[in-house]
């Protein structure tokens, strides 16, 4: 069994981001610059927000954060995404989810002009995914993608299962994972919380990807022997034996399913450090995109 070590690869993937950010600076071009915009007071949306500015500094990206009340209206988030929209200074941006009640989520992606969209989650960069045409992908998903590319795991001919249908995660990953790459060319199930005996279909699969956010979903019942497993669930259950009160778990009986896995990933650890890493390498290709068109 080999751990898919998350941890370690994105931060293979930052030092070679940051040597080319370096050569950059040497050329005197300029760097990428990626803005988020966070509105409300999220605890867990405050920490993720604050550790892509870590990130943007550890790289050498400028960064802006902007944050706003909870009271912000839709027409006031809009007006601030058309300023960053029209800003030549910035390459990249997100808005940090969720966004409260009175706003609605799908107007705002809309309006998020898709050659800075980062996330990847603006219509037309999902369509020019699922056509294979060079677009940004979702940072997870582009992050799992990495993972199996730098540890050489086969995906060719073999059947993937994908549990959970988000647009986020479980939807791209479908498309992905069936695409005429590698990694790519395997054979896709979708299932999701409806499906029917869920575990007949596990149990044929060779690559299991779960996002589905039910803590220790998947048994080691569930797998066969040498199943790769690609945990995305990440779920905080009370603990009182650690200092926070809380441990972080995955989808994934990781205790168990590891031992007939030959690849896993483990919560923390695996597929969550990816995910800024990837945000990060789509900010590069925003910015190499926008110097392409001003050449």
């Amino acid at each position: 069994m080999i751990i898919l070590d998350g941890k370690k690869v994105s931060e293979d993937i930052k030092n070679e981001i940051t040597a080319e950010v370096q050569k950059m600076r040497e050329n005197n071009e300029k760097v990428p610059h990626l803005a988020a915009i966070i509105v409300g007071n999220d605890g867990a949306s405050l920490t993720y927000v604050n550790s892509k500015v870590k990130a943007c500094e550890r790289v050498g990206f400028e960064s802006t954060l902007i944050r706003m009340p909870s009271t912000t209206s839709e027409t006031e988030l809009l007006k601030k995404i058309k300023q960053l929209n029209e800003d030549e200074a910035i390459d990249g941006f997100i808005v940090q989810l969720p966004l409260p009640k009175q706003i609605d989520t799908q107007h705002i992606l809309m309006s998020i002009d898709p050659s800075k969209d980062v996330d990847g989650f603006h219509p037309e960069n999902f369509g020019k995914m699922a056509l294979d045409m060079t677009t940004f992908i979702p940072a997870t998903p582009y992050g799992i993608l990495e993972l199996l590319e730098r540890y050489d795991v086969q995906t060719k001919g073999k059947h993937t299962v994908v549990i959970g249908r988000s647009h986020i995660v479980g939807r791209p990953m479908s498309i992905l994972m069936g695409r005429n790459h590698f990694p790519g060319n395997s054979t896709v199930t979708l299932t999701h919380s409806h499906t029917k005996n869920i575990s007949q279909i596990t149990t044929q699969a060779d690559i299991i990807i779960t996002a589905l956010g039910v803590p220790n979903f998947l048994k080691a019942e569930m797998v066969k022997d040498d199943v790769v497993v690609i945990d995305v669930g990440i779920t905080r259950i009370p603990d009182e034996s650690s200092p926070k009160g809380y441990r972080i778990v995955g989808d994934v009986d990781f205790e168990n399913v590891s031992k007939k896995a030959s690849y896993i990933t483990p919560v923390p650890g695996g597929v969550g450090p990816m995910t800024i890493a990837m945000l990060l390498k789509n900010t590069l290709l925003a910015r190499e995109q926008k110097r392409m068109k001003l050449a």
